[in-house]
């Protein structure tokens, strides 16, 4: 006797599922009648056995697989089998514990995110199967990691499309400000109170590249959130660094931050659009000028407005950059493809009167591992150009 309820996938469906894709949508499937992240077996029409998964019919992902054989015993110590694989990965790649520890279904464990920070982890939980498994959650991260700090940020806008409530607490020990070692460069990071996990590590390896370029140069930082690329740029040498952002909130850690580490930036609360603007029609300019904005397409339906708002702040950027500077451009939205942001980029510079070329093209650090059937989890497109 099965362990969970079967759901049946339809005839000629399930084809992502079938190539190895861990999602099945809820016109692919005959839809149950059963509590949303309901533990549930796979099966095709072929009687081929998908595996288990969490079902919930109020997503249109009714199911997300974590693991490929049925009545797989989810508890405790296969999510703790899970996280300490992924902390295996992350302890060859980082010499120092700062790092995504957990990235979803890249880690084989959707709808969950963990942020660490040396003795803090931060946990993110965005599906109804995985806030099921709370208690089960902590139990697994003290196994695999034993933090002196848990914070959970059950705050994404994601849990609302699998009907969850909103919230953030504290699991253990305290939440607050902490610091965050990052290439050479200590930051501040307000764990429960700041956008996402208080961090973003997806841009580590983008930040190292461009304080590369920086020695020497003016830099600016539009959407710099906590002074991420600024502060980089203002370590390795740059002669002016920065950063523009709308909240007064980051602005104060990124200050701090430049204090405590006795780097000289200047931060400004605007909106990134308006100084942009104002930055043209002065002619002011800046040897590098770095976009990395909040997602502009949250949703499929806001594919064509989000695209003309990257087009202009490619456009705002490349006008605010100097003759043989650099400029940085980022999405973090997944629903817009790498082909179209690069082409609405591409369009947005040339409107601005500018030529480029194109000299690197790159996504999220390997601690944001890509699910190779899953091509949403490479969620993050950065471009650099560097304009004549």
């Amino acid at each position: 006797m099965s362990l969970y309820p079967t759901i049946h996938v339809k005839s000629r469906e399930g084809r992502r599922a079938r190539a190895g894709a861990p999602w099945l949508f809820s016109n692919e499937i005959e839809m149950p009648a059963l509590p949303p992240g309901t533990l549930v077996n796979v099966v095709g029409d072929d009687g081929r056995a998908f595996g288990t998964g969490f079902f919930n019919g109020k997503s249109l992902i009714a199911v997300r697989l974590i693991d490929g054989a049925a009545d797989a015993t989810v508890d405790a110590e296969f999510l703790a089998v899970k996280l300490k694989r992924a902390l295996a990965l992350r302890e060859r790649l980082f010499e120092t514990p700062y790092y995504r520890l957990v990235h979803s279904e890249g880690d084989g464990l959707p709808g969950l995110v963990v942020d660490r920070f040396a003795e803090t982890c931060v946990v993110q939980i965005t599906t109804a199967g995985m806030e099921a498994l709370q208690a089960a959650v902590l139990e697994a991260l003290d196994r695999a990691v034993a933090p002196r700090d848990v914070i959970l940020r059950a705050d994404a806008p994601a849990r609302a499309l699998e009907g969850l409530d909103s919230y953030v607490k504290t699991a253990k020990g305290e939440a607050g400000r902490i610091a965050v070692e990052e290439n050479g460069v200590r930051y501040f990071a307000d764990v429960a109170g700041g956008q996402k996990t208080g961090w973003y590590y997806d841009q580590r390896d983008n930040r190292a590249f461009i304080a590369k370029l920086a020695r020497g140069k003016s830099v600016l930082d539009a959407y710099c959130h906590t002074g991420g690329f600024a502060l980089a740029a203002a370590r390795a040498g740059a002669a002016e660094a920065a950063g523009l952002d709308s909240s007064a909130p980051a602005l104060a850690l990124a200050e701090a931050s430049a204090a405590a580490g006795s780097l000289s930036c200047k931060f400004v609360k605007a909106d990134v659009f308006e100084e942009l603007e104002r930055l043209g029609a002065a002619h002011e300019s800046f040897d590098i000028v770095i976009a990395d904005p909040p997602p502009f397409v949250k949703a499929k339906k806001d594919l064509e407005t989000g695209a003309k708002a990257y087009r202009k702040l490619a456009r705002l950027a490349a006008g605010a950059t100097a003759k043989n500077g650099f400029v940085f451009l980022a999405s973090c939205s997944h629903n817009i493809g790498p082909d179209r942001f690069a082409a609405e980029c591409a369009t947005g510079i040339a409107r601005a009167g500018r030529t480029a070329r194109l000299i690197r093209q790159a996504g999220a650090g390997p601690d944001h591992p890509v699910h190779p059937m899953l091509p949403e989890s490479a969620y993050l497109k950065a471009l650099v150009y560097v304009l004549d």
